[in-house]
């Protein structure tokens, strides 16, 4: 059974739109204008375009850090205006609101306790939306119905309907066997870093493991500072995943290697086969 939800007055925003124009800010005004003291908190406006699987990557790493009662925002909605339905789902006595496009299905398919609805837009005019745009339900749907709930005022089971099964997430999950596991390049932050979906647990009884990435073997080290500037290492990062760095350098420039790219790594050191 999934833990009550109980408002603390939180929602945390995480988007694909950037800061150029007034797009974030006009969702702030809605919900602060339906929500004067609520506290929101930019999880991050940087995930890649149409991209909705970095953004639930983020989501599941981070949400632990918020109080339970805290709402999660999340708009990455390349099928805004569609047929494409919205998703709100009760986690560890937090709340999820998303586009149901598989940004939050890796996150509830390790959840079997979560409880799930699909929002049933014919409801809205109940909650004081009224006009909604077709280009930009991140406003005019995803922002109101995340202040009424952070306001407690909205309850998930009046969303509308048990939900049934969401829609697949866009990239695998990891491959694993006995002696090998892989994975891809989920996303890549400020410093170059090559942020991989390859969870520690599945390598962390691996202590000779060996990384591949575009053809090159990279070791494994316990932080940056343990190369040389310049030297690639592997690493398990603060959100307890494999990364790929280049000391005091940017590996996604040095490798030319981007989101999607994949990941190898496997139980005992020497090259890994990538075929």
């Amino acid at each position: 059974m999934s833990a009550p939800f109980v408002p603390c007055g939180i929602i945390t925003l995480t988007t694909d739109i950037g800061h150029q124009g007034p797009f974030v800010a006009s969702m702030k005004g809605v919900m602060l204008t339906r929500h004067r003291s609520v506290t929101i908190v930019d999880l991050t406006h940087n995930v890649l375009e149409h991209w909705p699987a970095e953004a639930g990557f983020w989501l599941e790493r981070c949400y632990h850090h918020f109080p339970p009662g805290t709402v999660h925002l999340a708009v990455v909605d390349p099928g805004v205006g569609t047929g494409r339905d919205i998703v709100a789902a009760q986690v560890d006595g937090h709340i999820f609101l998303a586009p149901d496009n598989g940004l939050l299905t890796p996150m509830l398919s390790r959840r079997p306790a979560a409880v799930v609805r699909h929002l049933d837009l014919e409801r809205t005019p109940e909650w004081g939306i009224v006009t909604i745009s077709a280009t930009f339900h991140g406003r005019d749907v995803f922002a109101p119905v995340a202040a009424e709930l952070a306001a407690g005022r909205l309850k998930l089971e009046a969303l509308g309907p048990p939900a049934g099964e969401l829609i697949p997430s866009w990239i695998d999950e990891p491959e694993v066997s006995e002696d090998r596991v892989k994975g891809l390049v989920i996303t890549v932050d400020n410093f170059g870093n090559l942020i991989t979906n390859i969870d520690a647990s599945l390598i962390e009884s691996w202590p000779d493991a060996a990384v591949s990435i575009g053809r090159h073997d990279i070791p494994f080290r316990r932080t940056y500072a343990d190369m040389k500037p310049g030297e690639y290492l592997a690493l398990i990062n603060s959100y307890g995943v494999l990364e790929v760095a280049m000391a005091e350098s940017n590996a996604s420039e040095g490798l030319s290697v981007e989101r999607g790219a994949p990941v190898y790594v496997r139980r005992s050191g020497g090259a890994t086969t990538v075929a």
